[in-house]
């Protein structure tokens, strides 16, 4: 490889979707909640990018919505290309079937959101297989039992899922129980399952998790609030000083015919029947 074409590589690396969040540091920083580490976060965004050749391709087609997208996971204070955030691309319809990025909270999103909201000591949310054994008796049990044979035969294929919350008084939440039929609803609301990214195909037990996780979080605490404060506060600060922000405008389409339409909405968990959908 000679010098010229080392040199030609590093000037599309330093001018690429990495680059702008390197160079929107700052702006993603004072979005964040203040117990998250901007450089932490930075680096993880940056390495879920670079990492990847179809996210890069899909960033580049949209950076702005790639960047919007970015922005979102800094005010849930959610690591971007994690389970806590996904990064994926998309097909968009209106970009002429080109991919994007779509950003997803996943299930470890969800329950990190339960926890900041300091209402639960834990929070328990598990897969059933076939040859687990599993009983549960609302009105009679006050939890789940739930036996794994670690060191036995194949578990076997999923067949469903819950989720529950143990409070700071000791108390147990409401158990949200799934079985195979009601996740597979929930994944047929979602426009995007059937994409080769989406995390239904690439992480499908973490999207069953996810499905449980998001309908616990209906009936326990979450950050909403602590969210709507942060949020309020940086609008009062942006008011006061409206050239601070450089990051670029969201862009005026804001949604998409292929968008899933059930995430947070700034940390708050929407209803079903009104989104459409789970991812």
């Amino acid at each position: 490889m000679t010098d010229q074409t080392v040199s030609n590589a590093i000037a599309v690396r330093d001018t690429g979707p990495a680059a702008m969040v390197e160079q929107y540091r700052a702006e993603y920083a004072a979005l964040m909640p203040s117990h998250i580490n901007p450089d932490q976060w930075v680096r993880l965004a940056v390495g879920a990018i670079r990492g990847d050749k179809n996210l890069v391709t899909a960033a580049q087609n949209d950076v702005g919505v790639f960047l919007r997208e970015l922005r979102t996971a800094a005010r849930l204070g959610l690591e971007p290309g994690t389970e806590q955030f996904y990064l994926t691309p998309r097909k968009s319809k209106a970009h002429g079937g080109r991919k994007i990025i779509k950003g997803i909270v996943g299930y470890q999103g969800i329950v990190e959101l339960i926890y900041r909201a300091g209402a639960v000591s834990s929070v328990i949310v598990e897969a059933v297989r076939a040859n687990d054994s599993f009983t549960y008796t609302p009105g009679r049990d006050e939890r789940p039992v739930h036996g794994i044979d670690w060191f036995g035969a194949e578990r076997g294929d999923l067949v469903g899922v819950y989720a529950y919350a143990v409070m700071k008084d000791g108390a147990t939440s409401k158990v949200v129980v799934l079985n195979r039929q009601q996740v597979m609803a929930a994944k047929a609301k979602s426009d995007g399952a059937h994409s080769d990214y989406s995390p239904w195909n690439t992480n499908e037990e973490a999207m069953w998790l996810k499905t449980a996780a998001r309908r616990l979080a209906k009936w326990v605490p979450t950050s909403a609030e602590y969210m709507r404060e942060q949020l309020r506060a940086q609008a009062e600060v942006a008011a006061e000083n409206p050239s601070d922000s450089a990051l670029p405008p969201a862009p005026l389409e804001t949604t998409d015919p292929d968008d899933e339409d059930d995430e947070p909405i700034e940390a708050e968990f929407v209803d079903d029947d009104q989104t459409g959908g789970e991812a």
